[in-house]
C-alpha cells in the first residue's frame, strides 16, 4: 500500500490521508496538435525540439508492459493552493502557490502547475480516458516529476468546477481563482500508482522526467469534460514507443 498525506491550505480546510509521470510548454516557435505544426513535425519546427524526433524515452506511452516492483511509499505534502488559471492555447493550466511537495527517490519536488489533456495522453492497454491531468513538479536541481491523473465520465467534479467557473476561455487571459483550493482536492482517496521514465509530452520533449500515473481515475461530468474539450480540442500527443522500458506497478 502506498501512503500519501495531503495537507490542505487555508482555502480548503481539509486534512486527509489516502493510500497509494509532462506537459511543459516552452516559448519557442509555434507548434500545435494538427497539420504541418502537429506532433509528427515537432522535431523539425525548431532545433530545440529535436528530442521530439530523436528521443528514445518519450511520453506519453501505452501502458501494457508491466513488472511487479516494491515501489517505495510516496511522500506527498500539499499545503498550498490553486491560484491562477489560463487557457494558453495548448491547454488549460492552473498555477499553484505555497508548499506543495512530493518526495521521490529522496528528492523533494515542488508543484509548479497542473494542466489537462482531452482525451488522455497515456493509455492503458490501448484505452484512452476522456481526460488526463498532469501535475508538474520540479526539484531544486531542475529535475522534473509528473503525477498523471485520469478522469472518467461520472458525477460533477467540484475542484474542476471551480477551475471552469473562473476560467476566461479567451486564449491568454489569466484569471485568479476567487475560490482558491488545494490542488490535492483532485486526487482520489486511493492512490496506487504506476511508474515509468519519460519526457515532456510537448516541445521541447525533454527526457529524464519521472512519471507517476495514478491507477484510480476520478470522475467529472459529461458536461465538464465537454467544456474542457471545447476549449482545448484534441490536445493529446500520440503514444510513443516503449523501446526497452517497462512500467513498474
Amino acid at each position: 500500500m502506498r501512503k500519501i498525506i495531503i495537507m490542505a491550505g487555508l482555502a480548503s480546510g481539509l486534512l486527509f490521508a489516502g493510500v497509494t509521470g509532462a506537459g511543459h510548454h516552452a516559448e519557442h516557435k509555434h507548434w500545435s496538435y494538427k497539420g504541418s505544426e502537429g506532433p509528427i513535425h515537432w522535431g523539425e519546427i525548431d532545433p530545440k525540439f529535436r528530442m521530439c524526433k530523436l528521443g528514445v524515452n518519450q511520453s506519453p506511452i501505452n501502458m501494457n508492459r508491466f513488472i511487479d516492483a516494491k515501489l517505495p511509499d510516496l511522500q506527498i505534502t500539499y499545503a498550498g493552493i490553486s491560484k491562477e488559471v489560463v487557457n494558453n492555447g495548448h491547454t488549460i493550466k492552473v498555477t499553484a502557490s505555497g508548499k506543495n511537495e512530493v518526495v521521490v527517490d529522496g528528492i523533494p519536488f515542488e508543484l509548479m502547475q497542473y494542466h489537462f489533456h482531452t482525451p488522455s495522453e497515456n493509455t492503458l492497454n490501448g484505452k484512452h480516458f476522456p481526460m488526463e491531468g498532469h501535475f508538474v513538479h520540479k526539484s531544486k536541481d531542475g529535475e522534473y516529476l509528473v503525477i498523471a491523473l485520469m478522469f472518467k465520465e461520472g458525477k460533477k467534479n467540484s475542484a474542476l468546477e471551480k477551475v471552469l467557473t473562473y476560467l476566461d476561455p479567451k486564449v491568454g487571459n489569466k484569471k485568479n481563482l476567487k475560490e482558491m483550493f488545494n490542488p490535492g482536492d483532485f486526487f482520489p482517496k486511493k492512490l496506487d500508482y504506476y511508474r515509468y521514465d519519460g519526457s515532456f509530452t510537448t516541445p521541447p520533449c525533454t527526457e529524464g522526467v519521472r512519471w507517476i500515473v495514478l491507477k484510480n481515475p476520478v470522475e467529472a461530468s459529461k458536461e465538464q469534460i465537454a467544456k474542457m474539450h471545447a476549449m482545448m480540442g484534441n490536445n493529446n500527443r500520440p503514444t510513443q514507443p516503449l523501446h526497452a522500458r517497462v512500467i513498474l506497478k
